[in-house]
C-alpha cells in the first residue's frame, strides 16, 4: 500500500491544515489508523529504497537531511496514535497496538539493518574525515548518532544473526506491549472499594467526592473507590487512619502482575528480559544494561553503578533511622506493634505535622489546580522566558478533558502549542509524561504542538481540583519536559526537544521543579481557593525547612527501583530466571545485595508492575532520574548564584539547552552553560547524604 492508495478522506493523508498542524482529532477515528499505517511504512520504505539507490556518492543534503525529510505520513499517525493508547486507550486500540508492534519493529529493521545504508553513512564518514566534505554542526552530530544507531541495531553481523534481532525486535515489541496492556487491565481490576465511609476517616472531603465520583464512573451502585496510581506506595495511605484499610491499599498496589489470573505479568517480563539479554548478547555487549549506557551519557554500567553505589549505603542507614522514629510514633498507638510498608507514609505525615506543625490535607485548599497552572507554572515560564499562554477552546484535544493553549514568544510571535490532560481515567495508564504531538523542525517549517499527561482524581462536577504537594511538584516537573520541546529551536526533527540521551531528558524538567518553590512563585499561586487567601507565611516557611523530611525513604525507595531495573538487566542469557515463581525471591535477593533492603520501604515499582522498564523506555535507563539529578542539583545552584528567576538566566538556561534539543553533544550543552564539570556534592546535600 501506498500513500496513493490510502483514502482520500483519511484524516493523516495529509498535514492537518488546523493552527500549528494540530492533528484533526474531530475527524479522526478509530478505523484510520490502520491504513495510514500501512501506508506510512510504505511511503517511507519507498522513500528510503530511494534515498539509498542514488549513485551520487552521499552528501549531508542526499543522504541526511533527505532522511530527516523521510517518513512524514508515518510520524505523524504514529505520534497521535501512541499518545492516544497510552492516554484514552480502549480494547480495540490495544489489540491494533499489539499486532502492529512487531510490523514496526520489522519496518525500523528493514531500514537500519539494510546494508546500503551502512555503507553511505561510513562512505560520508570517511569524506568527511579526509576534508572532501563539511557538515553543517547539527548534520555532523546526526551522522555520528546514525552511525551508532545502526551499528547497534547489528549492521556489519553476520546474516544469520541480523535474521535472529529481527525476529527478537519482533517479540521484544510484542511483549512491552503487552506487560503495558496487563498492567493497566490489572491496575484498574486492583482498585479498592470501601463500602463504609467511616473507613475513609482521614481523607479530605475532596478526596472521598473523587472516590464516590470513581466507584460511580465504574458501575458501583455505592461506595467508594480508591484508585491506584503507578507508585507502589499510594498517596491516600498518608492520610488513613484506618490500619486495616491501609494495609488492603498497600497490597492491592504491590501485588499488582502477580495474582497468577490472566494479567499476571511475570512470564512476560522473565521473556522480555531474557530477550533483551539475548540481543545484547548478539550484538557484542556483556548484558542489555551495558548495550543501553553505550547510548547514554554515562557510556558504561561501571558508571552506573558507581553513583548508585555510592548513593546506596547512606540512604538506606537515613531510612533505618528514619524507621525507627516512626516505629515509636506507631508504638503510641498500637504498643509493640512493628512499623510495616503502609504504616510508613502514615506516621511520617503525623510526624512532619508535629515537627513543622504541617497538615497536607490543609494544604489542599491553597492548591486549586487552574490556579497553580496559571500563576505557578506558567508564570514561572514567563518570568524566565517571556513566553506567554492563552486558551484555545476553539481547538480540539484527543479527550473532553483535554485543554489547549497557544504559546508565545516574547515578541509576540507563535511558538506553538501545549495540550493538558491532568485528570486520571480508566482508559489512561498511570504516571505522569509529556509526549510530541508534531515535532518543532526549520528543515520542516513545522512548530512544536506537546502533550502533559497527569493522572489527578476528577472532582465531582462544579467542585474544584484540589491539589496534594507531591502533584504540584509533578505538574511543574513535567511542564519542563514540555518547554524543553517547546522552546526547541533545531533544524532537523529527529533532535527535536527531548531527543537527548536518557540518562538527559529528565535533567531540564528537573531543574523545573525549583521554581515550584520559589517564593515569589509559590506566593501567587498557593492562595485559598474560596477566600483568596494566601497561603500563611509561616506554612511556607515550614515547607521549605522540611524538604529533607523523610529523605531517606524517598532515596531508599527509588533507588530501589533503579537497582532492580540493573539487576534484572546486568544478566547473561542463562542467568535469567525462567520461571514465573522466581522474580520475587530474585528481586529480594537483588535489594539485599544492593544493601537497599529496608523494612518498611517498598521500592518505588516493583518488578511486576515496573512499567517505565517492561512496558516502556527506561529498561536499563531507571538510574536516569538520579543521574539528571546531579546536574539538575548543579544547575539550581547556578540559578541560585547567578540571582534566581530572572529573565537573563532563563535566556541562558534556553539557549544553552533547551534551544538546542539533541542536535550536538548534550554534556558539552551543560558543560558551557555551568563553566565546568557536574558535581555531586549539590546532590549529596540536598538529599542529606553528604
Amino acid at each position: 500500500m501506498t500513500t496513493a492508495t490510502l483514502d482520500p478522506t483519511n484524516p493523516f493523508g495529509q498535514p492537518s491544515a488546523l493552527p500549528y498542524g494540530l492533528p484533526d482529532f474531530a475527524a479522526i477515528r478509530d478505523e484510520h489508523y490502520l491504513p495510514a499505517f500501512e501506508a506510512g511504512m510504505a511511503a517511507e520504505r519507498a522513500e528510503v529504497e530511494e534515498i539509498l539507490g542514488l549513485p551520487e556518492e552521499p552528501t549531508e543534503e542526499n543522504l541526511l537531511l533527505a532522511l530527516e525529510r523521510s517518513g512524514a505520513l508515518l510520524d505523524r499517525v504514529s505520534m497521535v496514535f501512541f499518545n492516544r493508547t497510552s492516554a484514552d486507550a480502549s480494547p480495540e486500540l490495544d489489540d491494533l497496538e499489539e499486532r502492529l508492534a512487531p510490523r514496526l519493529a520489522a519496518h525500523h529493521d528493514a531500514i537500519y539493518l539494510d546494508p546500503r545504508l551502512h555503507t553511505r553513512l561510513e562512505a560520508l564518514h570517511a569524506a568527511v574525515e579526509a576534508g572532501d566534505q563539511d557538515l553543517e554542526p547539527d548534520a555532523a552530530w546526526l551522522l555520528h548518532t546514525l552511525r551508532l544507531d545502526v551499528q547497534r541495531a547489528g549492521a556489519g553481523t553476520r546474516p544469520e544473526v541480523q535474521a535472529e534481532i529481527r525476529e527478537l525486535n519482533g517479540r521484544l515489541t510484542t511483549l512491552e506491549t503487552s506487560f503495558g496492556r496487563h498492567l493497566l487491565a490489572d491496575t484498574n481490576a486492583a482498585a479498592v472499594l470501601v463500602e463504609d465511609r467511616a473507613e475513609l476517616a482521614g481523607l479530605a472531603e475532596g478526596t472521598i467526592a473523587a472516590a464516590r465520583q470513581a466507584a460511580q464512573d465504574r458501575g458501583h451502585e455505592s461506595g467508594y473507590l480508591l484508585e491506584l496510581s503507578l507508585f507502589s506506595t499510594q498517596p491516600v495511605l498518608a492520610a488513613l487512619t484506618d490500619r486495616g484499610l491501609r494495609r488492603r491499599v498497600h497490597e492491592a498496589s504491590v501485588t499488582r502482575g502477580a495474582h497468577g489470573g490472566a494479567h499476571d505479568t511475570r512470564t512476560t517480563l522473565l521473556e522480555l528480559a531474557g530477550l533483551r539479554a539475548r540481543r545484547a548478547d548478539l550484538l557484542g555487549f556483556e548484558h542489555h544494561a551495558a548495550y543501553v549506557a553505550a547510548d547514554s551519557t554515562a557510556r558504561t554500567t561501571e558508571a552506573v553503578d558507581e553513583i548508585l553505589g555510592r548513593l546506596a549505603p547512606a540512604a538506606a542507614a537515613n531510612a533505618r533511622a528514619e524507621a525507627a522514629d516512626l516505629e515509636a510514633a506507631l508504638q503510641v498507638d498500637e504498643p509493640d506493634a512493628t512499623l510495616e510498608a503502609w504504616d510508613w507514609p502514615f506516621y511520617a505525615e503525623r510526624l512532619r505535622q508535629e515537627r513543622y506543625a504541617l497538615d497536607d490535607a490543609a494544604l489542599r485548599p491553597y492548591l486549586e489546580l487552574e490556579r497553580v497552572v496559571r500563576d505557578g507554572v506558567f508564570h514561572a515560564a514567563t518570568a524566565l522566558y517571556g513566553i506567554t499562554f492563552t486558551d484555545r477552546p476553539d481547538l480540539q484535544g484527543y479527550h473532553p478533558d483535554v485543554r489547549v493553549f497557544e504559546v508565545h514568544d516574547v515578541d509576540g510571535t507563535g511558538l506553538g502549542l501545549f495540550l493538558a490532560d491532568w485528570y486520571t481515567r480508566e482508559s489512561k495508564r498511570g504516571g505522569a509524561w509529556m509526549n510530541n504531538l508534531v515535532d518543532q523542525s526549520a528543515l520542516l517549517d513545522e512548530r512544536p504542538v506537546v502533550v502533559n499527561n497527569l493522572n489527578i482524581p476528577k472532582p465531582p462536577a462544579g467542585e474544584p481540583t484540589l491539589l496534594a504537594w507531591d502533584e504540584v511538584i509533578t505538574l511543574f516537573h513535567e511542564f519542563g519536559h514540555a518547554l524543553h520541546g517547546l522552546l526547541s529551536d533545531v533544524r532537523l526533527p529527529s533532535q527535536s526537544g527531548t531527543e537527548v540521551p536518557r540518562d538527559f531528558v529528565e535533567y531540564p524538567s528537573q531543574v523545573n521543579e525549583m521554581w515550584a518553590w520559589e517564593p515569589s512563585v509559590l506566593q501567587r499561586y498557593a492562595v485559598h481557593h474560596e477566600t483568596g487567601e494566601p497561603m500563611p507565611e509561616e506554612w511556607v516557611e515550614t515547607m521549605l525547612a522540611s524538604r529533607q523530611f523523610n529523605e531517606g525513604f524517598a532515596t531508599t525507595e527509588y533507588l530501589g527501583a533503579a537497582l532492580l531495573d540493573q539487576a534484572w538487566h546486568q544478566m547473561t542469557p542463562e542467568e535469567v530466571p525462567t520461571d514465573a515463581s522466581e522474580v520475587e525471591e530474585f528481586e529480594a535477593r537483588s535489594l539485599a545485595v544492593a544493601g537497599i533492603a529496608v523494612h518498611g520501604v517498598t521500592p518505588r515499582y516493583r518488578t511486576t508492575y515496573f512499567n517505565h522498564v517492561f512496558g516502556g523506555g527506561y529498561a536499563a535507563a531507571y538510574y536516569s532520574y538520579i543521574w539528571s539529578e546531579v546536574l539538575d542539583a548543579d544547575t539550581v545552584e547556578w540559578f541560585t548564584e547567578n540571582g534566581g528567576l530572572l529573565r537573563e538566566n532563563g535566556d541562558r538556561f534556553r539557549q544553552a539547552l533547551l534551544a538546542r534539543g539533541g542536535s550536538g553533544d548534550p554534556m558539552d550543552a551543560f558543560r558551557e552553560l555551568r563553566g565546568q564539570e557536574p558535581r555531586i556534592e549539590p546532590l549529596l546535600a540536598r538529599r542529606g547524604l553528604g
